[in-house]
């Protein structure tokens, strides 16, 4: 694992000249094309763009989920990029939350048993465990609904779940893949609540995808991609 000179306060997250190709040939497809990105620790930053416009691939190279053909993924200054395949996946496990569109819980088991999950991985003792899903729980809600499955749930129940489960290792960065996208106005009013109340009060970084300009507003800056590069950067202020 290697470093960059520290030279003040380091961004969380900083891309220098990344780009993603994947396959050869003819048939290669360039994903990002040297893209230069930073993001300070709590910002509440939206990622916006066409289908293909490469900010899936920049999604998966912050959660490091992939790694860039060429140039540098840096967290909190150490070179993701320099890092083992166990070494990526203890910075997933112990500084990353991840929130989907699809919820991704396991349907048999209860609300209270998905949000343990990521401290099952970590290998905390049950009691520990129990107490602090349920505090989880609790921060979005659903304390009275711990062992409910989520087939009992609605969709919005479902999605406060997943963010229990997200937060409850107190991630350094939450990413966040459409997470209103299977929900009504009301329900994704709440979820992006929640998640501003978590960036605020807890000063955890958010860095959201999504197509619904309304549901963008809510970060305090926006990024548009386009054909594998940042298209436009712009501070909103948000809406909260």
């Amino acid at each position: 694992m290697t470093t960059t000179p520290v030279s003040g306060k380091q961004p969380i997250i900083a891309m220098r000249n990344v780009s993603k190709v994947y396959g050869c040939g003819r048939a290669a497809v360039h994903a990002l094309r040297g893209i230069n990105l930073q993001i300070e620790e709590g910002e509440f930053v939206t990622v916006m763009g066409p289908s293909g416009s490469g900010k899936s691939t920049c999604m998966n190279i912050i959660g490091c989920l992939d790694t860039p053909t060429t140039g540098s993924f840096l967290f909190k200054g150490l070179d993701v990029g320099g890092m083992s395949r166990n070494q990526r996946a203890m910075l997933r496990r112990y500084a990353l939350g991840f929130i989907f569109q699809g919820f991704n819980l396991l349907s048999r088991t209860s609300a209270l048993e998905n949000v343990e999950l990521p401290l099952i991985y970590r290998g905390t003792p049950v009691h520990q465990r129990r107490e602090r899903a349920m505090e989880a729980l609790r921060l979005v809600g659903l304390e009275d609904w711990s062992h409910h499955t989520p087939g009992e749930l609605s969709g919005g129940q479902q999605q406060r779940v997943a963010i229990a489960r997200a937060i409850i290792t107190n991630p350094k960065v939450l990413l966040a893949d459409e997470p209103t996208g299977n929900l009504d106005s009301r329900r994704s009013k709440e979820i992006m609540e929640l998640l501003t109340s978590f960036n605020r009060e807890r000063g955890i970084t958010v860095v959201m995808v999504t197509h619904e300009a309304n549901m963008a507003v809510y970060a305090s800056r926006r990024i548009n991609f386009l054909d594998g590069l940042v298209d436009t950067d712009n501070s909103t202020g948000g809406t909260n």
